[in-house]
């Protein structure tokens, strides 16, 4: 599909990646935009009358997905990036709180979406999904690891929605990216991506229909890795333990 003439509803657009992909969106000519945080008063300066909207979103409010979904009934494009990211290991966490609160958003959350948009979607020819997952949903770094799999899980969410969807025409693409030069990624030493060059090839994968895409040298040496030698792979990343 056409990112120019289409209308797109943005999770998470408070800051990070959701907030570039509004801008992106505006940029490449989107007709408009639904952009959605839990926290209005985090996205009042993204409203622009008749092109940008902000709505009131937290992905794991029931009422609220559905609420969306009925505001914001013309949307064929869906981008879900919100997410949760608690940064803590399995065994080493205090409690099960952090991973529940991560599986919660982004796997539940964004499942409600999927569920709740699926209808939009049909009714407006299709359109398409694009699920912000990362690369640690293919592989595992122990220190974040209820992170990841909240990730993988969504990784096979994307999958599942893509097959049941395809008979009503909706693309579903999954996005992993490397590190990103966001609050989430804050105090790791390492080479971070512009949350805006994500939410471009992101956008691009779409148009052109590219179903999943690994953004950045970190996330395609990762899965150049893991499809050369998997358990290589697990085994240099085992090092990597939470504090």
């Amino acid at each position: 599909m056409k990112i120019q003439g289409s209308v797109a509803l943005v999770t998470g657009a408070n800051r990070g990646v959701g907030r570039a992909f509004v801008k992106v969106l505006l940029d490449q000519g989107a007709k408009k935009i639904y952009a959605t945080a839990r926290d209005l008063s985090k996205i009042a300066d993204l409203a622009q009358p008749g092109k940008v909207e902000i709505l009131a979103l937290d992905i794991t409010n029931a009422a609220q997905v559905s609420a969306a979904a009925a505001k914001a009934s013309d949307v064929n494009l869906l981008v879900n990036n919100a997410g949760v990211n608690k940064m803590s290991g399995f065994i080493a966490a205090k409690n099960l709180d952090g991973a529940r609160a991560e599986m919660e958003a982004n796997y539940f959350g964004t499942l409600a979406m999927c569920r709740a948009f699926a209808p939009v979607l049909k009714a407006n020819g299709g359109g398409a999904i694009s699920n912000v997952v990362t690369i640690v949903s293919r592989v595992t770094i122990p220190m974040l690891g209820s992170y990841c799999a909240s990730k993988w899980a969504l990784f096979s969410l994307t999958q599942g929605v893509r097959a049941e969807l395809a008979k009503q025409g909706t693309f579903v693409g999954s996005v992993n990216p490397g590190a990103i030069d966001t609050d989430m990624a804050k105090g790791m030493d390492m080479a971070k991506l512009d949350p805006a060059d994500v939410a471009r090839q992101s956008l691009k994968a779409v148009e052109d229909g590219v179903e999943d895409i690994y953004v950045g040298d970190m996330a395609l040496g990762m899965i150049q890795g893991v499809r050369a030698d998997e358990k290589a792979m697990e085994k240099q990343l085992a090092g990597m333990l939470p504090m």
